[in-house]
């Protein structure tokens, strides 16, 4: 690996790894799954699961990764070659082309409505209606969705240290400050306690069984793990960094804006009498109606419009960035001409999920609709199967002794931890995540 194409230091792996992680995930897909999910009791489930199934997937990734040096298809062929198990690190490629694909989408939205908000276009306007007018033009929302797709391949282009790196050292801290802002101002509003006890006090009489499996599929996508993503920003990663901190500060970042991303959204919802079970919609349609409702609510909305788009790039730029890599093999004169073929491929695979709502919106497959059938097959089909595929080959297939090494190196943590988190990997998730299938195909 090209000491160009390295993290300059771990807060920048650190950084940028969170940013991966927390985007739609958190902020967008977080609030809305939880308000239509049981609230307090679903949050809970959603940290347990973050905490003894994300986070040990997301070390099994970081072990391949910083092991071989390679991206998410070297990597595998390097443990493993001439076998089958270098399909765990094309199958993670094609999701993250499917995932950007409808991601963009969602990006392209952002940047419709920062843009209208910060000129003032936002103000006065029946939220519902303006949502379905805006996400049902053809030309506004592919256009939006190139200009998002634009920014990503910029930013990809300039490499691993003066692209990913130098964005989230900005982006990150900013999203952070403003996210504390406005949480702040909802939970000075009258009758934000409810919307706070809703979010944080657990009633477990509103789970169901689809919660819990959302909850897990949650966990996943939160984390980015599943799509060998990791694989690839770990195998950028020096070998004095420990691997164990590193992935408990991002998973730990991750259930941090979790938290921030609820506690800025339900108070506000519950204060203004509105109901925390929109939907997707929630961000689009929820939160313009309540911040205009507060005093100086237009500067706040933009301020989380802002926010939402610089955690939405973060998480683009990793999905990207595995594509580049898988297809330029740390060749860094392939890297602009590969970002920029790979952006249009994205935006072109990502054409019928941008229509799903406008022209396209009467065609559906099982039921759905084409957006929501490519968030469906990553989100619940390919992340459990790729994070299943992880754990079995980072603890049967790569010699446990180098699996160890990975494990403890940069760390003063001993056998004991290794040995738990190698018990969990091998034969706990995997029997976890085989009945998560089992249960998909049964509701299916």
């Amino acid at each position: 690996m090209s000491k160009g194409n390295q993290w300059s230091s771990r807060l920048g792996f650190i950084l940028a790894s969170a940013g991966a992680a927390i985007g739609l995930g958190a902020i967008w897909k977080f609030p809305y799954v939880t308000g239509t999910s049981g609230g307090g009791a679903f949050f809970a489930l959603f940290i347990l699961f973050t905490i003894f199934i994300g986070l040990p997937l997301l070390l099994a990734e970081f072990i391949i990764g910083r092991h071989t040096g390679k991206e998410a298809i070297s990597a595998y062929k390097a443990i493993a070659p001439k076998s089958a198990w270098v399909w765990i690190g094309r199958l993670g490629v094609l999701s993250c082309v499917i995932l950007l694909s409808f991601y963009s989408v969602v990006g392209g939205w952002v940047i419709l409505y920062t843009i209208m908000s910060v000129t003032g276009m936002l103000s006065g306007k029946e939220y519902g209606p303006l949502f379905n007018a805006v996400i049902s033009q053809p030309y506004v929302v592919l256009g939006a969705q190139a200009l998002f797709l634009l920014i990503t391949v910029f930013v990809i282009s300039k490499g691993v240290q003066k692209g990913i790196e130098r964005a989230n050292k900005y982006m990150m801290p900013l999203l952070f400050i403003c996210f504390i802002i406005i949480v702040v101002r909802s939970l000075t509003l009258d009758g934000a306690m409810d919307g706070v006890k809703f979010f944080l006090k657990p009633d477990f009489s509103a789970i169901t069984g689809a919660s819990v499996l959302y909850a897990l599929g949650q966990s996943f996508f939160s984390l980015c793990v599943g799509l060998s993503c990791m694989v690839t920003y770990s195998s950028y990663l020096g070998k004095k960094v420990s691997l164990t901190r590193s992935a408990g500060t991002i998973a730990l970042l991750n259930l941090f804006v979790s938290l921030l991303a609820g506690l800025a959204i339900f108070p506000a919802v519950f204060s203004f009498g509105l109901k925390p079970t929109e939907g997707p919609g929630l961000l689009f349609v929820v939160l313009p109606t309540v911040f205009e409702k507060m005093p100086f609510g237009t500067v706040f909305l933009a301020l989380f419009l802002i926010l939402f788009l610089f955690a939405t790039l973060t998480s683009a730029f990793s999905l990207l960035e595995i594509i580049v890599a898988a297809l330029t093999k740390d060749d860094q004169t392939k890297r602009t001409r590969y970002a920029s073929l790979s952006g249009i491929i994205v935006f072109v695979v990502g054409i019928p999920s941008a229509l799903s709502f406008g022209v396209l919106k009467h065609v559906s497959l099982f039921g759905r609709s084409i957006f929501d059938v490519a968030d469906f097959f990553v989100s619940n089909l390919m992340l459990p199967l790729g994070s299943l595929a992880i754990a079995i080959f980072v603890t049967f297939k790569m010699k446990k002794e180098a699996v160890y090494e990975e494990f403890i190196s940069g760390s003063t943590k001993g056998a004991k931890l290794f040995n738990a988190w190698f018990f969990l990997v091998k034969y706990v998730l995997p029997i976890i995540i085989i009945a998560v299938l089992l249960s998909l195909l049964v509701a299916y």
